[in-house]
């Protein structure tokens, strides 16, 4: 862990480097809503192996108390979901970590993915819109096409009204089982990605629900997670390495 340090405080990081010189392309993985647990640090240590540094920041670091819970405490996930900061505050996070990782002296600067899932795949597409990331690929992010709560000063709008910032190329994962993000959701993402002409796809897969890729969750779809793992390398393969 490395603390990164940023105008709201000190942001933990998981940060993980391959063995050898490189130079490695980086990538940023965003955490679930249960926090940055041993599931998320595990995803990281991951991708890792296959060549890349990678952050995965506690997005939580602003809240006090326990910044961790268990998949059986969806309360207490949503309570610290919801008082996550600002689209602007959340984007400077981000910003710190690629810093963080641009910083290591084997990372081949500018040259930055990110993944996320459930609560980081709605942060990854948010960062996307924001940041210059060269590959995105968020994991059932939830209202990024529709707003699930009323417009506020910390969610003005849902992160498609700025997919026209979006520069790199984006894989988009949902499950056809999942409660939290209907069809519609995912149409709208699709069909609004499609018309501003930008270099995505949304995958749906038959039978998988939301949390389908993590194995620690009643929800884990073998097949679903596998091949987007894999849809997931390629992606990261051609833009940050090809």
């Amino acid at each position: 862990m490395v603390d990164v340090k940023t105008e709201d405080g000190t942001m933990p990081v998981h940060l993980v480097v391959p063995e050898g010189e490189g130079p490695f392309a980086g990538v940023i993985v965003a955490m679930e809503a249960f926090g940055l647990n041993g599931h998320m640090k595990g995803v990281a240590e991951r991708i890792a192996r296959e060549g890349y540094v990678v952050a995965a920041p506690d997005f939580y670091y602003r809240a006090p108390g326990e910044r961790v819970v268990g998949y059986d405490q969806l309360p207490r996930a949503i309570e610290l979901m919801t008082n996550l900061p600002t689209y602007d505050a959340i984007t400077a996070d981000v910003k710190a970590a690629i810093d963080l990782v641009e910083a290591q002296p084997q990372t081949d600067k500018g040259r930055i993915g990110m993944t996320g899932f459930c609560m980081g795949g709605f942060l990854t597409f948010l960062s996307a819109c924001r940041l210059p990331i060269k590959a995105a690929a968020p994991f059932y992010g939830g209202g990024v096409g529709r707003a699930m709560l009323p417009p506020s000063e910390r969610r003005p709008h849902p992160p498609l009204e700025e997919a026209a910032g979006i520069s790199g190329a984006m894989l988009i994962f949902y499950g056809d089982k999942d409660a939290f993000i209907p069809p519609e959701e995912c149409a709208l993402v699709k069909d609004r990605l499609a018309q501003l002409g930008k270099d995505a796809e949304v995958i749906v897969y038959p039978g998988a629900d939301h949390g389908f890729f993590c194995d620690e969750r009643p929800s884990y779809h073998e097949a679903a997670a596998q091949d987007s793992w894999k849809r997931l390398l390629k992606l990261f393969d051609t833009k940050l390495r090809g």
